[in-house]
């Protein structure tokens, strides 16, 4: 499916007026007349995702009205996408960031038809003069892709997939890809990543992305990769692994960014890593109380194997470390902790850098994509220790699993001079205007908003 923009020149574009709550007459925004009558005939009042069609003198089309409610969400025009009949549209009226817009149309165009009936052609949007379309496009292109991803079954999308994806990637913007598969991870040093992934017919890998030039600012983003979680033999009840094909959704995420960032040309030396396995079961699954060794030379005491992501992500981030990035950022579907803390909508972030958060935060608040900060707390770090080894993957109790799961990570963060780690859900369970039910990008906007000021061009 390609973005519904119109690129005909000469078409007839109708508008379609965004107005918030209000009584046709008593806004701040007023209608053109005809649309002014017909609003008060047909008792509009602007309700959030309510939208209205006019006629013109001869029973055709004119344009339409839309209901964005409090007008507080410029994404809300999203829905739009979804609702107007075919053609060509511009908005007006009410619009706050013209950008933003303009962009949830983009994303409330978004469909997942992989495997059913295409459905109608969508509305087009025409954008109105001076916006800038490259910065539109690559952004929507970037959220799709992430979503595709996410909403692709397991059966379709497992670690050979994945890599797959991310060397179309690569080839798309003159990138370079490496990929260590199987068995050769005990070669190459990544054990952990070995020990989930091992029980799987379909082999586990991790993938690196290389793209710009070596003296530019290094920026590493690393991706859980985890195509489906069963829990292993910690297996999940029948209703908990009914999503479980999201569990790659922070590789699909940090996929969504590089691509923003190799779109937008930015003068950064880029490294996409992607740990990418299936969390299965058979008779060489690795178990509870098991204890491995991991890249980073400590030994791991294994309480429960189901919380397999931060073990490959602690492989990945050592080798990550390796080459001592200027920024770090690492993005998993790890914890219900955090789901439990900060809900669907809510990627928790962890970082060792209270001006990169505090931008970060303030981005994702500006153009609509929230994060919420959580401590990395020093004093919960005695809850990781072991009598057995050098580190257990949990801590003992119930409590601040998310806390808990990111100061693991931290103890294989090192030379990085910032790192941030996010934990998000990377779905949406009730449609939003700008996003169906599905597969989501999270933190992804805010996070290159903060990339393309501290690294423009």
């Amino acid at each position: 499916m390609k973005l519904p923009l119109t690129a005909r020149r000469g078409a007839a574009v109708r508008p379609v007026y965004l107005v918030s709550t209000g009584e046709p007459g008593s806004r701040s925004f007023k209608l053109p007349d005809r649309y002014e009558r017909w609003a008060r005939q047909c008792g509009f009042a602007g309700k959030r995702g309510s939208l209205l069609l006019v006629p013109d003198d001869s029973g055709g089309l004119a344009g339409a009205i839309y209901g964005t409610g409090d007008g507080k969400v410029a994404m809300a025009a999203g829905k739009l996408a979804r609702l107007l009949p075919s053609g060509d549209w511009s908005l007006q009226g009410e619009t706050g960031d013209p950008f933003l817009a303009a962009l949830g149309f983009l994303l409330g165009a978004y469909r997942y038809e992989r495997y059913r009936k295409k459905m109608d052609e969508s509305p087009r949007l025409a954008l109105p003069q001076g916006m800038n379309r490259n910065r539109l496009t690559r952004t929507a292109q970037s959220v799709w892709l992430a979503r595709d991803l996410i909403n692709a079954p397991a059966n379709d999308l497992g670690p050979a997939e994945l890599e797959s994806a991310v060397r179309k990637l690569a080839t798309e913007f003159g990138a370079k890809v490496q990929a260590i598969r199987g068995d050769d991870l005990l070669k190459r040093n990544f054990p952990l990543i070995h020990a989930v992934g091992r029980a799987s017919a379909r082999a586990p890998r991790i993938v690196n992305l290389t793209w710009g030039r070596t003296s530019d600012p290094k920026v590493t983003l690393v991706g859980k990769g985890v195509c489906f979680d069963s829990g292993g033999l910690n297996i999940k009840p029948g209703d908990g692994m009914l999503l479980m094909k999201k569990d790659m959704g922070g590789a699909a995420n940090a996929m969504a960014l590089a691509r923003m960032i190799m779109a937008a040309d930015l003068p950064i030396r880029l490294r996409l890593i992607v740990a990418a396995v299936e969390n299965s079961i058979s008779g060489n699954s690795f178990r509870p109380g098991d204890i491995l060794k991991s890249r980073k030379g400590m030994t791991v005491e294994i309480g429960n194997t189901d919380a397999e992501g931060r073990l490959i992500l602690a492989d990945a981030l050592a080798w990550a470390n390796e080459e001592a990035p200027e920024l770090l950022i690492d993005m998993a579907t790890l914890t219900g902790a955090a789901r439990v803390a900060l809900g669907p909508d809510l990627p928790a972030m962890f970082c060792n850098d209270d001006g990169f958060a505090n931008e970060v935060a303030e981005a994702g608040l500006r153009i609509e994509d929230p994060v919420w900060r959580l401590p990395l707390w020093p004093g919960y770090r005695q809850m990781l220790s072991s009598n057995v080894a050098d580190i257990s993957h949990i801590g003992k109790g119930p409590m601040g699993g998310a806390v808990l799961a990111a100061l693991f990570l931290e103890r294989f963060v090192e030379t990085a001079k910032c790192w941030a780690h996010f934990d998000m859900f990377a779905w949406t369970a009730a449609e939003k205007p700008w996003c169906p039910a599905g597969g989501e990008a999270q933190a992804v906007r805010a996070l290159f908003e903060v990339l393309a000021v501290r690294y423009a061009p």
